[in-house]
């Protein structure tokens, strides 16, 4: 019709900070790579799973829930917040039930950010991060992290983070152990940081691979509640309980948090096929021990075969590893692909040289590294 305007593109119709984004790319699936290179029995070492899967117990609780598929789940998780509570050591209403962590990490960005508001987290952080807060139209701090002087090698540079604190910053981020680089911060370091960190700031700890840190002085921050209304920790039963497929984790915090973020929660945001595992993961000890202890060594069978293989790599606390190919890892990454390998690149985390490798099994960790070694000619 004359004098009506230019009919707009539906991107130019969303607001500002969804116009400027790029969605997370998961890893590669083996049926694709299968399809698309004509291979079979493929090897993903991409996403960060449990090789071992879920536990026994998973499987038979997964078969006993199947009757009730036809009901909405319990909306507010009593049975796993319950678990959770024992587990954990908190009240019941401390907890934060999520689709997977990073639907908790969500929760607090949309309960405290706004347009006007900015959020802290470091370089090499969680590609998650930077999504949530520009999705918002909240400015990202970016800070950067250790270059080994001070501190791990690109590990996060806490007093970096606390300086880059603005008046009108509501959130920081500190991922322990980090994604994609493995690194962590000890105790005592991190305790004064969040001791300095302003009331006025929610301050978030990340643990997604909590469970498989090892070292000594790892603390466990959910210790710290009671000392911190403002703190949020996150955990997720994608990792070390191998419940990847099913999307569960949960944050903890004083009752208050916890009821801020509830009110910003989709009511069945957890379904009852992985409440009902959830539970049943915490049950099986037996199961968790295991894939620590494979996942322990597995990150020494890595680190060996990098070091024979002369290439540099960051040490690890999580269940993957992220090694310095010494040229463009995105050109690795494919090369891999046609050995039927699938790795992660992380030049999206400003490490153009890196490939982030999973802990598999045994053998699938021994193919992942000759293969790599047939790419790279050593």
């Amino acid at each position: 019709m004359n004098g009506t305007p230019a009919m707009r593109s539906i991107l130019d119709l969303a607001v500002s900070g969804v116009q400027a984004l790029q969605p997370y790319a998961p890893g590669k699936p083996l049926g694709e790579l299968e399809r698309e290179f004509g291979i079979t029995q493929a090897v993903k070492l991409a996403s960060n799973e449990n090789p071992l899967g879920p536990s026994p117990r998973v499987r038979q609780a997964l078969r006993g829930a199947l009757d009730e598929l036809g009901r909405y789940p319990d909306g507010n998780g009593f049975a796993l917040k319950t678990a959770l509570a024992a587990h954990v050591q908190v009240d019941a209403a401390c907890i934060t039930l999520g689709n997977g962590s990073s639907d908790v990490l969500e929760l607090v960005a949309r309960a405290f950010l706004s347009a006007q508001s900015s959020a802290v987290f470091s370089a090499h952080a969680f590609a998650m991060y930077p999504l949530i807060t520009q999705a918002i139209g909240a400015r990202s701090l970016v800070t950067p992290a250790h270059r080994g002087e001070r501190g791990p090698r690109y590990g996060h540079d806490l007093a970096a983070m606390l300086e880059a604190i603005e008046v009108n910053t509501r959130l920081v981020i500190v991922a322990n152990p980090n994604n994609p680089t493995g690194t962590w911060a000890p105790a005592g370091e991190l305790r004064a940081f969040v001791e300095r960190i302003p009331g006025d700031v929610i301050v978030v700890i990340d643990e997604a691979y909590f469970e498989y840190v090892e070292a000594s002085d790892y603390p466990d921050t959910v210790a710290w509640i009671d000392a911190f209304p403002n703190l949020l920790v996150t955990r997720t039963f994608s990792k070390a309980y191998g419940l990847a497929g099913l999307r569960v984790g949960y944050g903890v915090s004083q009752p208050a948090l916890a009821e801020v973020l509830n009110r910003v929660r989709q009511p069945f945001n957890v379904n009852s096929l992985a409440q009902a595992a959830a539970v049943a993961a915490l049950q099986d000890t037996a199961h968790l021990s295991a894939s620590v202890a494979l996942n322990r060594r597995g990150l020494q069978q890595y680190e060996a075969g990098f070091k024979s293989l002369g290439l540099d790599f960051i040490p690890s606390a999580g269940n993957f590893i992220s090694v310095d190919t010494g040229r463009d890892a995105g050109q690795v990454y494919t090369a891999l692909l046609r050995e039927g390998v699938i790795v992660r690149p992380v030049a999206n985390y400003a490490m153009p040289g890196f490939l982030r490798i999973s802990v598999g099994l045994p053998e699938e960790n021994r193919r992942c590294l000759e293969a790599l070694a047939r790419v790279l000619g050593t």
